[in-house]
């Protein structure tokens, strides 16, 4: 019984320092923008622009064969620019369009899609018809999230974050959006570290709960705490960023410089993005 209890302990603490460890890695880490990768050499400005036209590509497109051409040109584009394919893989396939996936499945069958008819199975006195255009409709779906997914991340994991920031502003972005996203980006940081260091402060005084009720009055007192501390941590986090002359506009030591490289990567985006268009169109 006891070994069961510890090995759900470990269980429940591996998941809150497992995801206080992804949430910090996926806000503020640059470990892959800062490799001498193919995206991470080109300017923000028209790299962005770039990855605006396959996303805007990617959505519009109404055939999942052509939109998995474009996931696979993804998909080089990370190995070319260093990303680990595993790393990639499990960023852009195992959340969003898996949910995606779930979501899908009720427009598969008969019920909800009629049409031609694919395979029939009786499970549990249901009979249950999958069709042609709830098949046909549920793959588009989930191969335009999955490469919709891939591009952004892909372009944020190739681009520091201050990058991303002054590029929204030269796109014309407003400057209280980007004034809210550069604070994210420094506040869910720190708010994963406080917490991160709560539960191994509770963890080194508390040790083992042994009683149900215990373990509740610790729990809400420490949620209680936690909020008053993010409240007043966000206040000083806005009032340093302030003292520091931070003004919401994002200021870089580095300057933007399109060399001929970039933009022969721009025409070379915007003839793949023509030419999937156009081959849309003939399908």
């Amino acid at each position: 019984m006891s070994n069961a209890l510890n090995k759900k302990r470990n269980f429940i603490e591996r998941s809150i320092l497992s995801a206080l460890a992804f949430l910090k890695d996926a806000t503020l880490s640059e470990e892959y923008a800062n490799r001498k990768g193919f995206l991470q050499s080109l300017d923000p400005r028209l790299k962005t622009v770039s990855f605006l036209a396959f996303l805007v590509t990617a959505i519009s497109l109404k055939s999942a064969v052509l939109i998995g051409s474009l996931y696979g040109f993804c998909f080089i584009l990370a190995i070319f620019s260093r990303i680990p394919v595993r790393h990639f893989l499990i960023r852009t396939l195992l959340f969003i369009p898996l949910f995606s996936l779930f979501m899908v499945l009720p427009t598969l069958f008969s019920i909800v899609t009629p049409g031609e008819p694919v395979c029939s199975f009786h499970v549990l006195g249901l009979n249950g018809i999958i069709t042609r255009p709830g098949l046909d409709g549920a793959v588009l779906f989930v191969v335009r999230i999955a490469t919709s997914v891939s591009l952004v991340v892909l372009l944020s994991l190739t681009t520091r974050h201050s990058e991303l920031l002054k590029v929204l502003r030269v796109l014309g972005v407003p400057q209280l959006f980007v004034l809210t996203v550069s604070m994210c980006f420094r506040y869910l940081y720190l708010f994963a570290t406080m917490v991160e260091n709560i539960f191994t402060a509770i963890k080194s005084r508390v040790g083992v709960v042994s009683h149900h009720r215990h373990g509740q009055n610790v729990v809400a007192w420490n949620l209680a705490n936690t909020w008053n501390r993010t409240t007043q941590m966000s206040e000083e986090v806005y009032m340093a960023m302030l003292s520091r002359g931070y003004t919401g506009e994002p200021r870089l030591l580095k300057v933007f410089h399109a060399t001929l490289k970039d933009w022969v990567w721009l025409c070379c985006a915007v003839i793949i993005c023509a030419g999937l268009f156009y081959r849309g169109q003939i399908l």
